[in-house]
């Protein structure tokens, strides 16, 4: 990747040998799993964002959170930096190892230890499958509401890691509106619980502090999540349109109607006949747009909403407004959605997946300036939104055996975030940063920002072991990237006098 490093992280930190600290971990750890030949060291090199890869120097796999808590004293007092993984579905170079670090996978603490109806909580470790959750609960007609596409394979330690969200976060919010506590350990190999059983706690708010910081404060080890209980219906319109600023447009009228959706999601017309080919969802392959709108409730609440919707669809500009039969087209219309990302995966040899927010009044313009990027920068771009909330997901179509590419599918995609925050946005909705997005931080963020970041950072982990280098750039590197902008005349870093 041609992402600018103004250090190299694992040229700052202290060396470590490697042979040295795999016969410690050995001696003081036995029954640790540890992997540390090239054959077995190989599938961790990346997350979900597999043009950024390294090898790590050592993996490992606890099955007993005693076994971690000893890990993290060992690596705190011999100054070696420590990544956390969970299943590894990170799109955002989150998880991406270090050459002179250990990469601590948490996968095998998959355990639901709790499902408890009367209180509708569920405790489960960090390993736990999204879906899982919601499978456990069905029995007692209870689910957990966040449901990222990935929630077949990603885990929940990665969930409260990202912050994830899914289709349904615009009415049941992101994973931090979903959480009662979080148990973690510290860099030291410190228990903390962050968050209570009830629904406040006193003292500061770390639980939502913690909630999206990457790896970069503690580890996952136990999670209690909040159940809802399943709406007596559901059910999907689908409505197309003949212009994307249209559809762009009927989002934000339907939130100016007073109501609130279930979910509100938007494809593009290359994202439709990308996922129409691979799910055969029934999704209308002329359209420009299509949105999908699910209402949940009771069923006279629902059937109301739904004429609601229609009518607003309609003088929106929908060429086409359907309603799903039963709940059989309901699934499916939700399928050709949340597999719109592997469907574009089949027509493109290589996509490059973005994560942004806008707000919703901005969906218009932001997709003509998609557009107009598309063109300059001379790639396709599949859009699939989050709609409601303003979460865009632009897929950016090249092919990495080409010279040139890949580093024109970053410049787009570094283009995209800053258009983002230039109309009051932000560069992430639910990926993160990692170190996929370090530079937009810049764009985002002024100088006292990030310092006052790096001051929490330091708070939890002031000997900067845990997942270094992701999420808050150095002061140093937003000089050289707004240096860059200034240099093309333009200038995202107003702080940047200062240096």
């Amino acid at each position: 990747m041609s992402i600018l490093y103004d250090e190299r992280v694992d040229g700052a930190l202290p060396k470590v040998d490697k042979a040295a600290l795999l016969a410690e971990l050995r001696q003081c750890l036995p029954d640790l799993d540890i992997l540390h030949t090239a054959e077995d060291l190989k599938p961790y090199e990346c997350d979900g964002l597999s043009a950024y890869r390294t090898t790590p120097m050592l993996v490992v796999l606890p099955e007993r959170i005693e076994q971690v808590q000893q890990l993290l004293q060992l690596c705190h007092a011999r100054g070696v930096p420590v990544v956390a993984r969970g299943a590894g579905t990170g799109l955002s170079g989150g998880a991406l190892p270090l050459e002179k670090g250990i990469l601590l996978v948490m996968a095998r603490f998959n355990q639901i230890l709790e499902v408890n109806r009367e209180g509708r909580f569920a405790r489960v470790q960090p390993g736990v499958r999204n879906l899982a959750i919601s499978q456990a609960a069905a029995p007692f007609d209870l689910y957990y509401a966040p449901d990222p596409s990935s929630q077949i394979a990603c885990s929940i330690g990665g969930n409260v890691a990202e912050n994830a969200g899914g289709v349904h976060c615009l009415k049941y919010g992101l994973t931090v509106h979903n959480l009662l506590k979080v148990d973690i350990l510290t860099v030291e190999g410190e228990s903390m619980t962050l968050g209570s059983d009830a629904l406040d706690a006193p003292g500061f708010d770390l639980l939502a502090l913690f909630t999206g910081s990457e790896g970069m404060l503690g580890i996952v080890t136990e999670v209690t999540v909040k159940l809802l209980p399943k709406p007596q219906v559901a059910k999907v319109l689908l409505a197309a349109f003949d212009s994307v600023e249209k559809a762009g447009r009927a989002v934000g009228d339907i939130i100016a109607a007073g109501i609130i959706p279930g979910g509100l999601e938007m494809m593009d017309n290359l994202a439709i006949r990308a996922a129409e080919d691979f799910i055969h969802a029934g999704y209308p392959v002329e359209a420009e747009a299509i949105l999908l709108c699910e209402l949940d409730g009771v069923e006279a609440d629902v059937a109301d909403d739904c004429e609601r919707v229609r009518e607003v669809l309609e003088k929106a500009g929908a060429t086409e407004v359907r309603l799903a039969r039963d709940e059989a087209e309901r699934v499916k219309f939700w399928a050709g959605r949340k597999n719109a990302f592997p469907a574009v995966g089949r027509i493109s040899p290589d996509y490059y997946c973005m994560d942004g927010t806008i707000p919703r009044r901005e969906l218009p313009g932001v997709l003509r300036g998609i557009a107009e990027l598309s063109e300059e920068y001379g790639l396709r771009v599949a859009n699939v939104f989050h709609a409601g909330d303003g979460n865009m997901h632009p897929l950016i179509l090249f092919d990495a055996n080409v010279p040139g590419e890949l580093e024109r599918a970053e410049a787009i995609g570094g283009k995209i975030l800053e258009l983002c925050v230039k109309v009051g946005g932000s560069i992430t909705g639910e990926h993160g940063v990692g170190r996929e997005k370090i530079n937009q931080m810049c764009a985002q963020f002024n100088s006292d920002e990030i310092t006052l970041f790096h001051a929490v950072k330091a708070a939890f982990d002031p000997s900067g072991l845990l997942n270094p280098g992701k999420n808050i750039p150095t002061l140093h590197r937003c000089a050289e990237f707004g240096a860059m902008h200034v240099h093309h005349g333009q200038l995202p870093f107003p702080e940047l006098e200062r240096f």
